[in-house]
């Protein structure tokens, strides 16, 4: 299984809004992730599912990737991907997934730099802990579910990485 996991875009101050949950992209995020998003088919990723956290802002950004993939369809909110989720539920979740399936998960930081790190060191503590940030993504091949996914990390990708690829390959 090939995961992709993808940090919301920049979003509206916190104080703007009542609730964390409702804060928005804000103008400057949705235009990058669109950017972003175009680059992801640009270097022809595909994506079967689209998983999101129900927040807002990373809701949004899902729905950006999936209209540029024209997959509406195949998006789903997931509870476990909010800030306040629980890991070993995104892995038990991931478990039941195709193993030739290629996903998009789409969170929040802290937690999806947490799951990158158990994912890759394979459950241990380790020093290194990845701070993905606001657009950015990273793809990991997966070798095994089991109750903490094991894989290998293919590569990170910054959002300037991505947006320079849209800027070089307009379409």
């Amino acid at each position: 299984m090939e995961l992709y996991i993808l940090r919301h875009g920049e979003a509206g101050q916190r104080s703007s809004q009542p609730s964390d949950r409702v804060r928005p992209l804000t103008s400057a995020g949705k235009a990058e992730i669109l950017e972003i998003a175009k680059a992801l088919k640009i270097i022809g990723l595909k994506f079967d599912l689209i998983f999101t956290s129900p927040l807002k802002r990373a809701y949004e950004t899902a729905m950006i990737v999936s209209e540029i993939y024209k997959i509406g369809d195949k998006v789903q909110t997931w509870n476990e991907l909010a800030p306040e989720g629980k890991r070993t539920e995104v892995y038990s979740k991931i478990s039941k997934l195709k193993e030739d399936s290629a996903v998009l998960i789409v969170g929040h930081q802290p937690l999806l730099g947490e799951i990158v790190n158990d994912i890759i060191h394979k459950g241990k503590s380790s020093p290194c802990n990845l701070l993905l940030k606001k657009g950015g993504l990273v793809r990991i091949r997966l070798l095994s579910k089991s109750n903490i996914p094991k894989g290998e990390l293919r590569w990170v990708l910054s959002p300037r990485i991505l947006r320079n690829i849209h800027k070089k390959n307009p379409k």
